[in-house]
């Protein structure tokens, strides 16, 4: 009788006993991210992320939804002082004053590149790698680098715009959550999962 071949492991980070990190692994990570608003809401997330694990974020990520108006940036780009008292007040959230007032200065530049760029957020962004994804190798999750020459460029560029909170380890987070760069493990079936999700 013939053996069944090993069932691939997951990339060694994605812990089995956490349900929603898990299930983050399994569905979103690495998953080619192009609309906007979703890149959007990401980028912000990760500038609440700096100094914090993601996971935190992660089981927060609905409360923030919550707050920040489904993070429409139209309605975050005319918060008022009254409004960042609130958020300020909101256990369910990260209360810092100076990175909710960097998200909404991130709202009105995203507004900006939206109107000045042809391809809008998304095309602005995933221009930084050509249009599509930089697949790795890696055999271990620890040999990924923290900041690569694209998330470096996109950074700068990001900051000059007026962005916060998007040094170049934050931007290369971010670039490998929304599948920018496959940085899933080689042996995790979402290595090649992803891959043929991108466009």
């Amino acid at each position: 009788m013939p053996q069944k071949a090993a069932k691939k492991a997951p990339c060694l980070w994605a812990p089995v006993d956490d349900p929603v990190y898990r299930d983050y692994h399994d569905t979103e990570w690495g998953v080619p991210e192009y609309d906007d608003r979703a890149l959007f809401e990401k980028l912000i997330l990760d500038g609440f992320q700096a100094g914090l694990s993601w996971r935190t974020i992660l089981y927060k990520r609905d409360n923030f939804r919550k707050a920040f108006d489904g993070f429409n940036p139209e309605k975050i780009a005319r918060y008022t002082p009254k409004k960042i008292d609130r958020l300020m007040n909101d256990a369910g959230i990260i209360r810092s004053k100076t990175k909710i007032n960097a998200a909404i200065g991130n709202a009105k530049v995203y507004l900006d590149i939206m109107e000045t760029e042809p391809d809008g957020f998304s095309g602005f962004l995933w221009d930084f790698v050509g249009g599509e994804p930089i697949v790795n190798k890696l055999k271990d999750y620890r040999q990924h680098q923290v900041k690569s020459p694209e998330s470096e460029a996109m950074a700068k560029e990001l900051k000059r715009r007026g962005f916060k909170f998007c040094g170049p380890v934050i931007v290369y987070a971010f670039m490998q959550a929304v599948g920018m760069v496959n940085d899933h493990e080689q042996h995790c079936p979402r290595w090649n999962a992803v891959q043929k999700l991108a466009r």
